[in-house]
């Protein structure tokens, strides 16, 4: 039996996770709920529990004071956040679950199946501290993603990439010391994710970090040409929009 702990400081927002938690999973035990950082760090020295669903914002500091006085980690965190597009930005960079409140019970559900699938196996929790340092800045020199790989989980400094590539339904990433990652998620989403950050959609299946573009190349129908001599073709409908964010650099 896995244990759970439940911590938000709203109460009934502690009723409805307790709900749902026992109706939909047998194999899982609420062994406790607390209101805040200080409590909920009690709750877990005491309970030492599997899963811990954490809001972010409570009264008495953040999700992020409490997982600073609980370090090492040793339980996954599904961390619970009132809608606002930065804290959402913050956990797809990092790949951490999280479920929005209101708390929709389809997605509470597959946060924990999946918390449950990794308590349940050799995989370790994984860090927030990507997801700290993300949340509390906007600065793209300190920016980070995460990447997941089938044997790897790379924590990356989104100035250190230098373009990304689209195969069908993967993402090449290409970074700065010349290594290279595949990812099995579809470029769209790491374009939605970048282009607030200096990266540029020049084509359909090209993605590059403005910091790398060297000069532009008319011939041939476009060129955008990196600082390391890759030449990535730059489509029709994206010329316009490419030529006016180079002449901004």
């Amino acid at each position: 039996m896995l244990k759970l702990v439940i911590i938000d400081d709203i109460k009934n927002a502690r009723e409805v996770l307790e709900s749902l938690v026992k109706k939909y999973f047998t194999g899982i035990e609420v062994v406790g709920m607390a209101d805040g950082v200080l409590a909920g760090v009690q709750l877990i020295k005491q309970h030492k529990p599997h899963i811990v669903l954490l809001d972010i914002q409570m009264k008495d500091g953040t999700g992020f004071d409490l997982i600073n006085k609980c370090k090492p980690v040793d339980f996954h965190v599904i961390f619970i956040s009132a809608y606002e597009e930065h804290a959402l930005k913050a956990f797809k960079f990092s790949a951490l679950d999280y479920i929005l409140k209101p708390i929709n019970s389809d997605e509470l559900v597959e946060a924990i199946k999946k918390a449950e699938n990794a308590a349940n196996s050799s995989l370790k929790p994984q860090s927030v501290d990507v997801l700290e340092t993300n949340y509390n800045t906007e600065n793209k020199e300190a920016k980070k993603i995460v990447l997941k790989t089938l044997d790897s989980i790379y924590a990356l400094s989104i100035k250190d990439i230098v373009r990304c590539e689209s195969e069908v339904n993967y993402t090449h990433f290409f970074l700065s010391d010349g290594k290279k990652i595949l990812i099995s998620k579809p470029l769209k989403e790491y374009d939605d994710l970048l282009s607030g950050y200096g990266f540029f959609r020049t084509h359909q299946s090209h993605l590059i970090n403005l910091d790398y573009f060297e000069r532009y190349k008319k011939t041939d129908g476009g060129f955008a040409i990196l600082k390391d001599g890759t030449s990535i073709p730059v489509s029709s409908r994206k010329k316009d929009a490419f030529l006016q964010a180079i002449d901004i650099l």
